[in-house]
C-alpha cells in the first residue's frame, strides 16, 4: 500500500497531465462540430476495419466445417444421380413414375466420416490410415471414397484406427465399368504415375471412347453401383488379345487426400458369407 501511495505521489504530475488532456479532448469534441464529425468518421472507419479482419479470421476457422458439409452434400448428390439414372433405365422414362424420384435415394448403405492421417502413393503397395476404427462402426472390406471418387477398401481395423488398401496398390482389384454400359472389368494399378490405373478384362466387343466415365459396377459387396472412379485416358490390347486394357485417369487426387467417407452396405456380411459358402462347394 505504501509503495502504491509513493508511486502516485512520485508521478502525480503525469496523472494530472493525462486527466487534463482527456478533459480537453472531451470539451473539444463536445463543442466543436467539425472535430466531432471527424472523430466519429475516423472511429467508424477503424471499427469497420477491425470487424472486417475479425470476420475474415472467423470465416477462415470455419472453413473446415464448410468443407465437411460440402463433402456430405456431394456424396448425397452423387448417390441420388446414380439412383436416378438406374431408375430412368428401369422405368423407360415413364413420366408417371418420375414423380416419385425424389424418394429414389438408396437407403441400403450408410456413410461414416473419417480423416486420412497417413498416406503413401509411390510404393508398389500403398496403404492409407484413417482416424476411425471398429468402435466407430468401421469394418474390413468397406469401401472408402472422397468427394471426387473411389479411394480404396478397408483392410484392417483396430478400436480407433483403420488401414485401407489404396487404389494405388497391386492387391487392389475393384470391379468397374464404363458408365452407361453393362460391360465390366477390374481396376488395377501398376507402379508408376499415381494419377493413372488400368481397367483390365474389358471384352473386345464393348463400346467406349476416350473421355468416357468409369464407375463402380456394383458387382461386389463393397461399392454400390455408379461411384465415380475416373475417365478413360487411353486404350491398348491385353496380352491375350481377347480384351482391352484401358488407361484410366483417377478422379481422386491421392496426393492430397484429407476427408473421406467409408461406405457400409446393408446386408454386406450376409452376401459375403453366402458367396463364400458357394465357392467352397
Amino acid at each position: 500500500m505504501r509503495n502504491l501511495i509513493n508511486f502516485l505521489i512520485r508521478y502525480n504530475h503525469w496523472f494530472l497531465f493525462i486527466l487534463l488532456e482527456v478533459i480537453c479532448f472531451v470539451l473539444l469534441l463536445r463543442f466543436n462540430h467539425y472535430q466531432k464529425s471527424a472523430w466519429f468518421t475516423s472511429s467508424n472507419y477503424v471499427a469497420g476495419k477491425v470487424y472486417d479482419v475479425s470476420g475474415s479470421i472467423t470465416s477462415y476457422f470455419h472453413l473446415n466445417g464448410v468443407n465437411e458439409e460440402l463433402l456430405d452434400r456431394n456424396m448425397l448428390l452423387e448417390s441420388r444421380i446414380s439412383e436416378l439414372e438406374r431408375t430412368l433405365l428401369d422405368i423407360g422414362n415413364d413420366s408417371a413414375a418420375i414423380l416419385s424420384l425424389q424418394e429414389a435415394h438408396s437407403g441400403d448403405y450408410d456413410l461414416f466420416k473419417a480423416r486420412v492421417i497417413k498416406n503413401s502413393i509411390f510404393n508398389s503397395n500403398n496403404y492409407i490410415t484413417l482416424d476411425k476404427g471398429s468402435t466407430d462402426g468401421i469394418r474390413p472390406e468397406m469401401g472408402v471414397v472422397n468427394g471426387s471418387g473411389v479411394v480404396g477398401i478397408v483392410y484392417m481395423t483396430s478400436s480407433h484406427y483403420s488401414v485401407v488398401i489404396s487404389v494405388l496398390n497391386s492387391k487392389s482389384n475393384i470391379s468397374c465399368k464404363i458408365k452407361g454400359s453393362d460391360y465390366f472389368g477390374y481396376l488395377q494399378w501398376e507402379q508408376g504415375d499415381p494419377r493413372y490405373v488400368y481397367l483390365r478384362d474389358l471384352l473386345r466387343h464393348s463400346k467406349f471412347n476416350r473421355g468416357d466415365t468409369v464407375v463402380t459396377s456394383g458387382y461386389s459387396t463393397v461399392f454400390p453401383e455408379g461411384v465415380m472412379v475416373g475417365v478413360v485416358d487411353g486404350m491398348t490390347d491385353s496380352n491375350d488379345g481377347l480384351s482391352y486394357l484401358l488407361r484410366v485417369k483417377l478422379a481422386a487426387d491421392f496426393g492430397k487426400l484429407s476427408d473421406v467417407r467409408v461406405i457400409s452396405r446393408h446386408g454386406q456380411e450376409e452376401q459375403r458369407v453366402l458367396e463364400n459358402r458357394a465357392e467352397k462347394q
